[in-house]
């Protein structure tokens, strides 16, 4: 049993750098994740609890802003599915339609929060 607990790490770690290699590929060109550094898309700097549309000097569309999500892995995940149908009028295009890395993204943004 112990054997099995060893692994746990490993196989966190691994999702951890999938997560954080999906983020940069799929994410990173208009999302950072330092606090206060917006780019095309607001900074996702404790994005986990985070209501949508409140990020500060951020650019949203209207449809962002009013949509009033809390972020968290279930609207984080329906939201990278398919943006545009989650929330019609939102000026993100870019969807995540593979769950696999849809989870393992949320997991980096989760520990990323973290940190």
């Amino acid at each position: 049993m112990v054997a099995g607990g060893l692994l746990l790490p490993s196989a966190a770690s691994a999702q951890q750098a999938d997560g954080e290699r999906l983020f940069r590929q799929r994410c990173g060109t208009c999302h950072s994740l330092e606090p206060g550094q917006n780019r095309v898309g607001p900074h996702l700097s404790g994005v986990i609890g985070r209501t949508s549309g409140s990020v500060e000097g951020a650019r949203y569309s209207a449809a962002l802003r009013e949509a009033g999500i809390v972020w968290e892995r279930g609207t984080l995940d329906s939201f990278l599915a398919a943006p545009r149908q989650r929330v019609p009028g939102t000026s993100m295009t870019v969807g995540v339609p593979n769950a696999a890395q849809r989870a393992a993204i949320i997991g980096y943004l989760e520990g990323a929060v973290a940190q």
